[in-house]
């Protein structure tokens, strides 16, 4: 009995302190919400006129063919009762739940009590027939072109996604379970949690996808030795040290995206792609771009070819006393290294001697899943935003990436952190994940109305730094590698502008996995393979069926293709030269920057 008292005892002082602690964070919830400053409607949904059309399309479906309407009414009508009465049988038999409907696995509905609590169960079940209904309406629309018809597939989708049971408290069997082991500690705990992300980011909800103590960029991440040997405006240039003792003549230059940090190629040792090149015997430079402030609004592209790539490429032309380099550029960077090489050709010179680009679109006519925030409704809202700010704040473009993959990047680590209470996990990709930068005014809008939605350099031409430039000025030689599941740079998007350019000397590797994981897939964890073809001159469907599947990465690949452009060896080169002295250790400074706003 005396236990017992103890017992209650204690967890009535439990329970006051975690009550004194929900006044506190309740406290603590309005003052972060306070300081939330209002987004452009624009940016947070697509425009009237979609819902418009969509509204148009279902009632002259209704209006041309109301038996098909019916039918699907009825069917779910009927689906709902039967599922209803299953219910209620099984629960008065004592068999707890019903059989389940035949659906695809959810790794949402992943705990056992899904499928035998009869509460738990009912709503899942519901739910996928709420969802099951939802799609058959909006693939039924008629009367919408493709583009409309996939933003409003993908804007449904959000809803449904937003809507399941497992993003609800009393829903979510996971939490509850855990509140009642931790005696609501862990909903305390989530309550902490969320009003710390609000407190981070003004008031916006963006919620944290890792530990961000875990890691310390220069201290346990993007640790390959080497230094910063220029720096202008733009970029620091970054001289990684070699570790044999001779190298191929040429250098290679790398130019990562400025989306995000370069050192997703330099994470950690054993899956760096830096330190891998670097060991293959190549003198590797890496551009570290800087984080844009206000005073960048007038920032475009042509910016970032002459101060970034050409004075780039000029600088470790004179560090290295050659006459060319190998260039890299991945995503948005291989696309403006794209534009730098037809500039060259227009210019007639030949700095560059081969290229590879890492998912670089140069043909947007496919913009893949990134179609759905393309419209002018979005775009008009992205200038106004970034023409008032000077700038595009980071946070659109984390949100937008993350809501690509929204049940992985959203309600799932919402999940975790809010209603389990739990710590964001000590993960260096979603670490890089969070670590994104803005991009200037001027840049990002020439960027969506000249590339992504008019397709210059693929149609027509593009007006660069003076020239007009076309996608078939590119003629030096290339190596092109894009992501089976890619889901920002499709593939076969990727393989259409590669095989539109003038080079007489192209390669395409098609690796598995996504547009990270496809590219840093070092030998050594034998993951991901990759497909090959002697030829390009197809249809990207037919070059797949008759590519040749080779298990592993494809760097060694590379490499083989690299090495032939690379020159004879010589002897390892120290970092920088008399006229570029060490400016600082690598990662450098610019790669730290924070985002403003």
């Amino acid at each position: 009995m005396t236990t017992h008292d103890g017992d209650t005892g204690t967890e009535l002082v439990r329970l006051n302190e975690n009550i004194s602690k929900i006044e506190e964070l309740s406290k603590r919830l309005v003052t972060a919400l306070s300081h939330y400053k209002a987004i452009n409607p624009a940016l947070q949904g697509p425009g009237q006129d979609l819902y418009m059309k969509a509204a148009v399309g279902y009632w002259a479906e209704w209006v041309q063919n109301p038996a098909k309407i019916l039918e699907h009414q009825v069917e779910y009508w009927g689906k709902s009762l039967q599922h209803y009465v299953d219910a209620q049988t099984a629960l008065t038999n004592g068999a707890g739940a019903p059989a389940e409907m035949d659906a695809p696995k959810d790794r949402r509905f992943a705990n056992p009590l899904w499928h035998s609590h009869p509460y738990f169960n009912y709503v899942k079940q519901q739910y996928l027939l709420n969802s099951e209904a939802i799609t058959k309406a909006v693939d039924d629309v008629v009367d919408l072109d493709d583009v409309d018809r996939k933003r409003l597939r993908y804007f449904s989708r959000q809803i449904v996604d937003l809507m399941a049971p497992t993003n609800f408290l009393a829903t979510n069997p996971d939490a509850l379970e855990r509140a009642l082991e931790t005696e609501g500690q862990s909903l305390v705990d989530g309550l902490e949690n969320l009003v710390s992300d609000l407190e981070e980011n003004d008031g916006r909800l963006l919620v944290t996808l890792a530990d961000e103590k875990a890691f310390e960029v220069g201290g346990n991440i993007a640790t390959s030795k080497g230094k910063v040997v220029y720096r202008n405006h733009m970029f620091e240039l970054l001289q990684y040290s070699p570790t044999t003792e001779s190298v191929h003549e040429i250098p290679l230059l790398i130019f990562p995206p400025w989306i995000n940090r370069f050192y997703i190629l330099d994470l950690k040792e054993k899956n760096s792609m830096i330190k891998w090149a670097v060991d293959q015997g190549y003198t590797v430079f890496v551009v570290s771009w800087i984080n844009p402030d206000p005073s960048y609004r007038d920032v475009k592209l042509d910016d970032y070819i002459t101060d970034g790539y050409l004075t780039a490429i000029n600088e470790v032309r004179a560090i290295c006393d050659v006459k060319q380099v190998n260039a890299v550029g991945y995503c948005i960077a291989g696309t403006t290294l794209s534009l730098t090489m037809a500039l060259l050709k227009k210019r007639g010179e030949t700095p560059i001697k081969s290229a590879t680009l890492f998912t670089t679109l140069t043909d947007f006519s496919d913009q893949g899943e990134f179609t759905v925030f393309l419209g002018d409704d979005f775009v008009d809202g992205i200038e106004e935003e970034a023409m008032a700010e000077g700038y595009l704040n980071s946070f659109f473009m984390s949100r937008t990436f993350s809501f690509l993959r929204s049940n992985d990047l959203i309600y799932g680590p919402a999940i975790n952190r809010y209603m389990k209470g739990e710590a964001p996990p000590a993960f260096d990709l979603l670490f890089w994940n969070g670590d994104s930068t803005n991009l200037p005014g001027a840049m990002a809008i020439q960027y969506l109305r000249d590339l992504c939605q008019k397709n210059k350099f693929a149609d027509g031409g593009i007006e660069i730094c003076g020239e007009v430039l076309n996608i078939k000025d590119v003629t030096v030689p290339i190596c092109a590698i894009a992501c089976e599941t890619d889901h920002i740079a499709a593939w076969k998007a990727s393989f259409n502008g590669v095989r539109q350019m003038g080079s007489r000397s192209k390669k395409f590797i098609l690796s598995q996995s996504g547009h990270i994981a496809g590219i840093v897939n070092p030998p050594s964890k034998g993951k991901y393979g990759h497909y090959t073809h002697t030829k390009i001159a197809m249809e990207p469907e037919d070059w797949r069926a008759e590519a040749e599947f080779t298990p592993g990465s494809w760097w060694p690949r590379w490499n083989e293709w690299l090495a032939n452009r690379s020159g004879k060896q010589i002897p390892a080169r120290k970092e920088g030269d008399s006229n570029h002295p060490v400016l600082a250790d690598a990662p450098g400074t610019y790669v730290t920057m924070q985002s403003t706003g």
